[in-house]
């Protein structure tokens, strides 16, 4: 088995860090880990500071690029890479040179495509046919630095964003065990990113995008369920009952002259239509509030005779 040839130190806070981070740690020796410290407010498990405490590695929290940088004043260790995914903090030049392979990001996306903060939504929502991961050398700028190298995973039409996580997730662990060792050894060396003129950002997304508008057509409407499947949801009301949509397609033809946002349940189809600025879009599960996943059969029984 392929492991990583030498201590790293990892970066990273959210759910995607974590589940890499298990994966490192089993494949390779993880001298320190850097996260975010769990907020006050916070109920319930901070997912990486639940995994460093389960496998006993040694972490640091600071709030911000600041006490990022103070933190890496006082020389708290002594790897010659970092390993940054999924982290959210900006990391300051003085940081990225105090190792001397310097820091490596695996990005989930082929870039220059959708550098920034939520790259695999993005790539759902404009109906990409393909994204991978990129592992790039970071500098201060945007996911603007130099690649180790990419690989690219073809999407399937109907995916979502949980599943593309999880794939993407998958594929950067195969290619940090297969290229970290010869970046470290000096076989790789770091290239340019390729097509500055097909840069394209993404951003990261508020509960705000959670709210359909049903004037767009039903194609885009499909893709932000699949997108936004976890979080922030597809919102909407329906028979009075405030719902998340999960699972729907669309399909080009709509009733004429009908209004966006009206709805059409079709009770022996068990399906529920609903009219939008260019096609129908056919809602097959939701989520009313306070309620677990259901068909659309469930929900017209429950709320639509």
């Amino acid at each position: 088995m392929k492991k990583i040839s030498e201590k790293v130190t990892f970066f990273g806070s959210g759910p995607v860090a974590a589940k890499a981070l298990k994966l490192l740690a089993r494949d390779g020796e993880i001298e320190a880990v850097v996260t975010k410290p769990k907020p006050a407010h916070h109920r319930g498990d901070f997912p990486v500071l639940s995994l460093t405490e389960k496998l006993g590695l040694k972490t640091y929290t600071p709030a911000n690029k600041q006490e990022l940088s103070e933190l890496f004043a006082k020389r708290p260790v002594s790897s010659r890479l970092g390993i940054v995914i999924d982290y959210g903090i900006i990391i300051s030049s003085e940081v990225i040179n105090y190792f001397p392979l310097g820091i490596v990001n695996s990005h989930f996306s082929l870039l220059p495509r959708w550098r920034g903060a939520d790259p695999i939504t993005f790539a759902i929502l404009e109906g990409d046919v393909k994204t991978g991961v990129s592992l790039m050398v970071i500098d201060e700028g945007l996911d603007t630095g130099k690649l180790i190298t990419q690989k690219t995973l073809h999407l399937k039409p109907e995916i979502t964003t949980p599943e593309l996580t999880t794939q993407l997730i998958d594929l950067s662990h195969e290619l940090l065990l297969e290229y970290l060792p010869r970046y470290i050894s000096g076989e790789l060396s770091p290239h340019a990113q390729p097509h500055p003129d097909r840069v394209t950002h993404s951003r990261k997304l508020t509960k705000d995008d959670s709210t359909i508008d049903w004037s767009k057509t039903a194609d885009v409407i499909e893709r932000e369920i699949r997108a936004f499947l976890g979080w922030p949801g597809s919102r909407t009301t329906i028979a009075g009952k405030d719902v998340i949509i999960t699972k729907a397609y669309s399909t080009p033809t709509q009733s004429p002259d009908t209004k966006p946002g009206t709805i059409e349940p079709v009770t022996e189809a068990h399906i529920i239509g609903v009219v939008t600025g260019k096609g129908t879009l056919w809602i097959e599960r939701l989520k009313p509030a306070g309620k677990k996943d259901m068909s659309a059969a469930e929900f017209i029984r429950g709320y639509l005779r």
